[in-house]
């Protein structure tokens, strides 16, 4: 009855904690949860208005397919104004959120066997999505040591003439790194000799960035304009996840490919969110500058507590709100109860369960030593989750 593609996908390592979290929480425990990809703060008031504005003026049918035309303008003016990027509207389809982006441009570019390259530890969502597509993912496991970052070497080892698209994110979920323009100009090389290969460029953190600016393969690389798509949206810069509003922008036969797939899949994102995002990227940056000072206050101090913790190694991230430390020291250990940890899922659960701090397997992400703790969490959560968490490794044996 069901499908080989439903049984061959793998569901979201980060809902299931998440759901888990939460379970527990209903249950009366006190949980702290630094598994979810979420900003704890509140969509900023001038886009919530914009919002408001849309319903009470009945703004409530249909766009066209490919999202309203005022707002994939305004994301081409983004694009030249903040990436120095020049792509037109009309190379832009507005979906429901990034996610969805990247899914449907999979769907319209692999065929049955392709290979896409994906670096690890990745977004947990790319393997699984290339083989919805019936593709097949080559991933290629980075360094801790190199920040986690896909090395031209690794490239050249894997890129071959089966190797339809790279999918590249910086900066990085899970990681937290970012690519500088000299590392993708290095990329950029290895994929100068494969005219043929799709460039996927997850720009979804790009206003989460502490040190220096976002730096996109574009800038790096302009040379790959005819095959790179960007994806982004509104979820993690805005503090809007749940208004599921992103986009992919590129070059114009895989735009009108997306489109449409998007037609017979979903039609276009919700009208009202879309208005959201019009103010969004129209209106005041300033609360999202007040948002990433936060993020940083609260980067530099749970990479100072994590780097406390005997056996644990973490590099200082420079964007997004996740940090991946190496806890694979751990592994092989006994719980007080007698249970051997024997991966990071087991110390997860063990975490969670009994420490009562939610956090993600590296497993989940390819990377079988790491563990990923967002940071989108009040200070006093993560100074909270900072003890459990060292009392939880400290406990095993």
């Amino acid at each position: 009855m069901i499908s080989k593609r439903a049984q061959n996908v793998s569901p979201s390592q980060t809902m299931k904690v998440s759901g888990r979290a939460k379970e527990l929480a209903r249950q009366g425990k006190s949980i702290i949860s630094l598994s979810a990809g979420e900003p704890d703060f509140k969509t900023p008031a001038h886009i919530c208005n914009a919002a408001i504005d849309a319903i009470t003026e009945g703004f409530h049918g249909y766009t066209m397919n490919t999202g309203m035309p005022e707002l994939r303008e305004a994301v081409s003016d983004k694009l030249k104004r903040d990436n120095n990027i020049e792509i037109p509207p009309n190379q832009i389809v507005l979906s429901n959120g990034a996610k969805q982006s990247v899914g449907f441009t999979l769907l319209a570019t692999i065929d049955e066997g392709d290979e896409v390259i994906i670096p690890a530890p990745y977004w947990v969502s790319y393997p699984e999505m290339v083989k919805l597509a019936e593709g097949t993912p080559v991933v290629v496991n980075t360094l801790f040591s190199n920040n986690y970052k896909l090395t031209p070497g690794q490239l050249e080892e894997v890129i071959s003439e089966k190797t339809k698209a790279i999918i590249l994110c910086s900066p990085s979920n899970p990681t937290g790194a970012c690519y500088t323009k000299n590392e993708l100009k290095e990329l950029a090389a290895v994929l100068d000799d494969y005219p043929d290969v799709l460039i996927l460029s997850d720009e979804i953190y790009e206003y989460i960035v502490f040190e220096g600016e976002h730096v996109s393969i574009l800038n790096a690389a302009p040379q790959l304009k005819d095959r790179t798509v960007v994806i982004n949206g509104f979820s993690k810069g805005f503090a809007m996840t749940g208004w599921r509003l992103g986009y992919m922008a590129g070059p114009k036969p895989i735009a009108d490919a997306v489109a449409k797939i998007q037609s017979q899949e979903t039609s276009a994102p919700s009208s009202i969110s879309q208005k959201a995002g019009l103010a969004a990227y129209t209106g005041t940056m300033k609360p999202i500058q007040e948002m990433n000072k936060a993020f940083k206050k609260r980067r530099d101090y749970i990479v100072k507590a994590l780097r406390a913790i005997e056996g644990v190694e973490c590099f200082t991230p420079s964007g997004a709100f996740y940090v991946f430390p190496d806890v694979h020291s751990f592994l092989g250990r006994s719980t007080p109860e007698g249970n051997k940890i024997e991966n990071t899922t087991d110390l997860s659960i063990y975490l969670l369960e009994e420490f009562g701090v939610a956090t993600v397997p590296g497993d989940a992400f390819g990377e079988p030593g790491g563990i990923r703790l967002s940071y989108a969490a009040s200070m006093d959560d993560l100074k909270e989750a900072m003890i459990r968490f060292s009392d939880g490794l400290s406990s095993l044996s």
